[in-house]
């Protein structure tokens, strides 16, 4: 089974071959070159993307301050999921922390698929449920968990990404300051 293949499947749950290939099929293969945008706040999001390798960042700017909202990795998904669904303005700018390949699938395909997959509504109410999850457990542990915990949750679950990703990156995106996240850091190695 191919990697899309395989991203499909888990994402969505496709148990049925037919399907998988008819889904798989609207998939493209692209690239995007580290510093280059994905998705651009203001702009309509236009596709949803699979992460094949490298690394993009999800963040805002508010006056002048970036917010990190996620790193996105292999194997992840991409998008303004609310720009993507509603057709509104992105909220999120999306950019190439390195040279980044991604499958992805038009809007507008993706749309398509309610007419030629037979049960397509219910693997896509699936896959978003799956996202509100994620997004209710990521909630969860800045209501819930101390800074430390927080960071030491992160650290266990995404070990690699601290020798590659500007630290300052990963420290808003856990909801603390540099300074706290430096300081956490010293008192843990």
């Amino acid at each position: 089974m191919s990697e899309l293949k395989q991203y499909i499947q888990m994402y969505f749950e496709v148990d049925n071959q037919n399907a998988l290939d008819v889904i798989g099929s609207f998939f493209h293969y692209e690239t995007i070159k580290k510093g280059d945008y994905f998705l651009k706040t203001g702009k309509p999001c236009e596709r949803l993307s699979f992460i094949r390798s490298g690394m993009l960042r999800i963040f805002v700017d508010t006056d002048g301050k970036e917010v990190t909202q996620w790193i996105s990795t292999q194997g992840y998904f991409v998008t303004d999921l609310s720009s993507f669904v509603f057709e509104t303005p992105a909220r999120w700018n999306i950019h190439a922390l390195v040279d980044t390949e991604v499958y992805s699938i038009a809007k507008a395909d993706y749309v398509r698929l309610g007419e030629l997959v037979a049960g397509w509504h219910e693997l896509e109410k699936r896959f978003i449920t799956k996202c509100f999850i994620l997004l209710e457990n990521r909630i969860f542990g800045h209501l819930s968990l101390s800074a430390e915990e927080r960071y030491l949750a992160f650290y266990t679950e995404n070990k690699a990404l601290f020798n590659q990703v500007p630290l300052q990156y990963l420290a808003s995106m856990l909801g603390m300051t540099p300074e706290t996240f430096s300081r956490i850091r010293k008192k843990l190695m």
